[in-house]
């Protein structure tokens, strides 16, 4: 598993080049020719400036056409039930689009204003809620985990910096064999935090703590607990009051149960214990927590991009240290504290049974794509989310392609 999403039963790279790939079925939402409000300034530390980016395409008819043609490229390809895609930029006008189903079995479109599960992007937020601990000056970065959560392997030794860069060694519990066989047993049941923790450490460490970059759900596990012994609060609490209340998002939530609040989207998994395709709208989202759990829409992730990348909530010198990246295996990309730097574009991605999100920023232009799908299931090993990224930013964005040219490491048995 890789930075990008939360799944069970693959690994994978956060994403890999499409190819030319090709059509499908639309219910069209809409396109439009209104310039969002501007963005904050960002404070990002890579090599971006917060002026608009001359080469960003003005989004004029025939640039939407352009791009309705690629989506329904990559719907036809990857059997995407329902897509959401959204361009907006300051100048530039927006495009929003829907195509495709919401619910397969009675037809419903897909829509811009339908709730769907996040996934990893959860990973985002309860970053978000750590590094506002950080800048009350009651935790610290390098701090060791060992001060907040007892008998964490090498505890003493792991820090919070290196577990929300994915750098801690900890083994990734959505690859343990017993998680997944009771996962797919019943995926209606609640966990708790210390069982995913305990399928974790059950496993050797995978190496010291700093020596490299390893994607790990477990970490974000061990934040979220970090949060709530430092806070009193329960994280969902922290995360609704702390960060999606001043962020202003309305439509994005932290559930305490199975139930995806209307209106929703359906989601559509072969992550099941039959392999077969199955509608995964009310499974619980426990096993995730603090590494995936959230839902959101298209609108609430269009507005926490911008947030996000420019460090709204946070000083500038802990967003500053948050966007300091260390390489991935993904050219062109790196990975800072619970935010990925993917050929320019600053943000996360998210993948849970059922749902694909992409929600990224791009500073120079100060642009924002977002894409929400309805399925988690892969391409000829590629992510469905990742194929409409790169379809999208070959037209608006040539020198910034998410996520690049080059092939990764497939996908491959956890």
């Amino acid at each position: 598993m890789k930075p990008t999403h939360i799944r069970l039963r693959r690994a994978c790279a956060a994403a890999a080049a499409a190819g030319v790939l090709a059509v499908p079925a639309v219910s069209g939402s809409a396109y439009g020719a209104t310039s969002p409000a501007p963005s904050p300034t960002p404070t990002t530390s890579s090599s971006t400036a917060p002026t608009t980016d001359a080469a960003f395409p003005q989004l004029t008819p025939a640039v939407a056409a352009q791009l309705d043609a690629a989506v329904r490229e990559v719907m036809r390809a990857t059997g995407v039930p329902g897509a959401t895609v959204g361009l907006w930029a300051p100048g530039k006008g927006s495009y929003v689009k829907s195509f495709g189903v919401a619910d397969k079995v009675t037809g419903e479109p897909m829509r811009g204003d339908l709730r769907v599960r996040i996934g990893s992007e959860t990973k985002t937020f309860t970053v978000t809620a750590l590094l506002q601990l950080v800048d009350q000056g009651k935790v610290g970065l390098d701090d060791p985990i060992a001060t907040f959560v007892p008998d964490v392997p090498n505890g003493d030794r792991i820090t919070l910096r290196e577990l929300a860069g994915m750098r801690s060694g900890l083994f990734n519990y959505t690859l343990d064999p017993g998680m997944i066989k009771a996962f797919e047993g019943d995926p209606a049941q609640s966990f708790e935090p210390q069982q995913l923790l305990d399928y974790s450490f059950k496993h050797p460490v995978q190496f010291a703590p700093g020596a490299k970059f390893e994607y790990s759900n477990t970490n974000l596990v061990l934040l979220g607990l970090v949060v709530e012994k430092v806070t009193g609060r329960p994280l969902h609490d922290v995360i609704a009051q702390d960060v999606l209340e001043p962020a202003g998002l309305h439509d994005t939530l932290f559930p305490t149960d199975s139930r995806l609040p209307d209106p929703h989207a359906h989601g559509y998994t072969d992550q099941t214990a039959s392999g077969k395709i199955e509608d995964a709208t009310d499974w619980n989202p426990s096993w995730a927590w603090a590494a995936g759990a959230m839902i959101s829409d298209l609108q609430d992730l269009r507005s926490w991009a911008r947030v996000l990348a420019t460090g709204t909530l946070l000083t500038p010198a802990t967003q500053a240290e948050r966007l300091k990246t260390t390489p991935m295996d993904i050219p062109g990309a790196g990975y800072g504290l619970g935010i990925f730097d993917v050929q320019g574009w600053i943000g996360h991605n998210g993948s849970l049974p059922g749902y694909e999100t992409l929600t990224v920023y791009l500073p120079p232009a100060q642009a924002t794509m977002v894409v929400v799908l309805n399925t988690d299931v892969d391409t000829k090993g590629q992510e469905p989310s990742t194929l409409f990224g790169e379809a999208v930013t070959q037209i608006v964005t040539p020198d910034h392609v998410y996520p690049g040219h080059k092939p990764l490491v497939p996908k491959k048995s956890g």
